[in-house]
C-alpha cells in the first residue's frame, strides 16, 4: 500500500522547517491575534516573516540570559507568545518543557523540579502559582518571564524589543546556531492517565519526520485557516502547530469551548484538528440546527441522492449541504480527529456533508502520529494506515489476530527521562510497545480495540474492550458520557461483571422528561442499555449501571483517567 501521495522536501529539524516556510510564504499570515482595546476588538496579523523575526529576537535574549543548552518550562493557554517561546527554544538549542496550565501548585512545582528547568515562561493568569513557586525556592528556576507585561517580572514583549535591537546592532549568534536534530529537544510529561506522569524525551528529528509524514498524505493548503483548540502542551497540539507552519497555514486562537461555533464563523475556519469530544460538539450543533429548521427528513433524502451521485463520480455535497457547512463558518473542509476513538457514525455523516474527516492514532512517545486515514485511504472504524516512517507490528496475537501494537521509527522517543526501568518496559530493540491492542486488516488498515491495561478479562477468558462499548453508549441521547469497567461479583470474587458509570445529560433529560425522579431516570436509561445489549454478543452484556450527573475525571485532552475514576466508583459503592 502506497503511503505517500505527494512529493515534498524532508527536513531534519524545526529550524529548517520554519526557514523553508518563510522562504515560501513570507507574506502569508502565520497567526492572528485577537485583542480587546477599549471595548473594541482588534485583530493583529503576524506574517511568516514577522514570526521568524520574533522567534530570533526572543531566542537572542534567551541566549543572552545564558539559557543555551538549558531547559525552559512553558506554561499557559494557547497563544502567540506560547508558540514563539516554544519555537525560540527549539531553534536555539534550548530544551522546551511544555506544562499543563491546569496543574495544581504541588504538581507544577514537582514538574519543574523533575525536569530540572532553569527558566519558566508563563501566562499572567497563573501569576499566583508562580509567586508561590518563586517564594518556596524549591526549584532550579532562575529566570521568570511572563508572556505579557506584569509588575515585578521580565516579560516577552520587552525581550522582543531588546532582542530586535541586539540583532540590528549586528549580533547574529542565535540565528546562526546549528541545531542538533537528534538530541533531546522537548521534555514532555504524559497526560497522566496513570498515577504519576512520565517525562518523555523527544528529538527534533522525530518531530520533523512526523511533520513530513503528515504533509505527504494529508492536504494542508497555504490558504487554510486552522483553529488551535488542542492544548500546545500536548504533543498532538504542538506537533500540529508545526505542521500548520510547515504548510503556510494561518492559525487562530479560540475563545473557549463555549464559543466554538462563533469562532468558526468569525475566522472562516477551514481546517480543524481536535479530539472526538470537540468534533461531537460540532456535530451536535449541526443536528440542533437541522432539527430547529425541521429539515431532518429532507437532509436524509438529500444524503441518499448525494451518495448515489458520488458513485457516478458526481460530487454535489458542498452545494447541497451549504446550509450545514455555513453553520460551521462556511469554509470548513477538513477535520483531523485523534486522541481517542471517533464515533464512526459521526465520521460518516461529516464525509456525507462534504467535509473530509480523517482519524489518526499516536502517542506522546511517538511524536505523536503513527497511523492515519488520508485523502486516498479511509475506512470507517479504522485509524488508517501506517505513516511512511512508522513500521507497525502486532505482537502476541490472539485467535482473532488482536495483539499489542508496536512501532519502530525515527519518531519514537529517546526514552523516559531518568527512568530506565520504565523505558526498558516499553522500548525493546528500538521497538516501542504502545500498550494498545489492535489488528491490521488484509488491506493494511489499523484498528484499535482498546488499552491492554483497561481490557476486561472475564472468567471464561473472553475479552471486553471498554472503549468499544463506551462509543455505543455515548450515541444515546440521554447519556453525556460513560465509563465501562470490570466489577467483581459480590458473591463470587473470581467472577468479573461488565459495569458502567453513566453521566446523564441534564439539559436533554430535563427537556425530554421534565421533572423526573432519579429512580425513574435510572429505569429509562437502564432500558436503553438493555436495548444496546441486544446488539452485542452475550458475554459483552453490561449487567450493572451507576447513574450520576458528576463529570468523569479526565485529562486536558479529555481522556478518562481510568484509575482515578475506578477508585471513585469503588469508594462510592462501598
Amino acid at each position: 500500500m502506497k503511503n505517500q501521495l505527494r512529493e515534498l522536501p524532508k527536513f531534519d529539524n524545526i529550524k529548517e522547517i520554519i526557514y523553508n516556510s518563510v522562504k515560501l510564504y513570507a507574506e502569508n499570515i502565520a497567526f492572528t491575534i485577537k485583542k480587546k482595546v477599549e471595548n473594541k476588538t482588534e485583530y493583529i496579523n503576524i506574517t511568516y516573516e514577522k514570526l521568524l523575526q520574533d522567534i530570533n529576537s526572543l531566542g537572542t535574549m534567551l541566549h543572552k540570559k545564558e539559557l543555551k543548552r538549558k531547559r525552559v518550562a512553558i506554561i499557559g493557554k494557547n497563544r502567540y507568545e506560547w508558540s514563539i517561546s516554544h519555537l525560540a527554544c527549539l531553534m536555539g538549542g534550548i530544551v522546551s518543557v511544555p506544562l499543563d496550565k491546569d496543574l495544581q501548585l504541588d504538581e507544577l512545582e514537582e514538574s519543574l523540579i523533575r525536569s530540572k528547568a532553569d527558566a519558566i515562561i508563563f501566562d499572567e493568569k497563573i501569576e499566583e502559582k508562580i509567586n508561590i513557586v518563586k517564594a518556596n525556592k524549591k526549584t532550579n528556576i532562575k529566570e521568570y518571564i511572563c508572556m505579557s507585561e506584569l509588575k515585578d517580572y521580565e516579560n516577552v514583549p520587552n525581550l522582543l524589543k531588546l532582542g530586535k535591537k541586539i540583532i540590528e546592532d549586528g549580533n547574529h549568534d542565535y540565528e546562526n546556531y546549528e541545531v542538533d536534530s537528534k538530541c533531546m529537544s522537548i521534555l514532555l510529561f504524559t497526560s497522566g492517565t496513570t498515577a504519576k506522569s512520565k517525562a518523555v524525551m523527544l528529538s527534533q528529528y522525530g518531530i520533523a519526520t512526523n511533520v513530513y509524514d503528515m504533509q505527504i498524505v494529508e492536504t494542508f493548503l497555504p490558504t487554510d485557516v486552522n483553529i488551535a483548540f488542542l492544548p500546545f502542551h500536548h504533543i498532538f497540539g504542538s506537533t500540529g502547530m508545526i505542521v500548520m507552519l510547515a504548510s503556510g497555514v494561518k492559525t487562530v486562537f479560540p475563545d473557549g469551548l463555549r464559543y466554538i461555533k462563533q469562532n468558526l464563523i468569525e475566522y472562516q475556519v477551514s481546517l480543524f484538528v481536535g479530539v472526538p469530544l470537540l468534533i461531537d460538539k460540532m456535530y451536535s450543533n449541526i443536528e440542533k440546527e437541522i432539527e430547529k429548521q425541521g429539515k431532518t427528513k429532507l437532509i436524509n433524502i438529500a444524503i441518499k441522492i448525494s451518495n448515489i451521485l458520488m458513485k457516478l463520480h458526481i460530487d454535489v455535497r458542498r452545494q447541497v449541504f451549504k446550509p450545514i457547512i455555513n453553520a460551521l463558518g462556511g469554509k470548513m473542509r477538513f477535520i483531523i480527529s485523534g486522541g481517542a476513538p471517533l464515533d464512526k457514525e459521526i465520521e460518516k455523516k461529516f464525509n456525507e456533508f462534504g467535509i473530509h474527516i480523517v482519524q489518526g492514532y499516536g502517542l506522546t512517545e511517538t511524536s505523536p502520529v503513527i497511523a492515519a486515514e488520508n485523502d486516498k485511504y479511509v475506512k470507517l472504524g479504522s485509524v488508517g494506515i501506517p505513516m511512511k516512517h512508522a513500521n507497525i507490528e502486532i505482537v502476541n496475537k490472539d485467535e482473532k489476530g488482536i495483539g499489542e501494537i508496536t512501532v519502530k521509527g525515527p519518531n519514537v522517543m529517546l526514552g523516559y527521562y531518568e527512568n530506565e526501568e520504565a523505558t526498558a518496559e516499553v522500548l525493546k530493540n528500538g521497538r516501542f510497545y504502545t500498550g494498545d491492542l489492535g489488528f491490521l486488516d488484509d488491506e493494511g488498515f489499523l484498528f484499535i480495540t482498546g488499552r491492554k491495561k483497561d481490557m476486561i478479562v472475564l472468567k471464561n477468558g473472553k475479552k471486553v474492550f471498554p472503549e468499544e462499548l463506551e462509543t455505543l453508549l455515548n450515541r444515546t441521547e440521554d447519556i453525556e458520557e460513560s465509563y465501562v469497567f470490570g466489577m467483581k461479583d459480590k458473591e463470587d470474587k473470581s467472577k468479573i461483571k461488565v459495569a458502567v458509570e453513566v453521566v446523564y445529560n441534564k439539559e436533554i433529560v430535563k427537556k425530554k422528561y421534565g421533572e423526573i425522579s432519579k429512580e425513574e431516570l435510572y429505569t429509562k436509561i437502564w432500558n436503553e442499555i438493555k436495548e444496546i445489549n441486544k446488539t452485542l454478543p452475550r458475554y459483552k452484556y453490561i449487567t450493572q449501571m451507576i447513574l450520576t450527573d458528576e463529570p468523569l475525571i479526565k485529562t486536558t485532552t479529555h481522556k478518562i483517567k481510568r484509575n482515578e475514576e475506578y477508585k471513585k466508583v469503588n469508594d462510592k459503592s462501598k
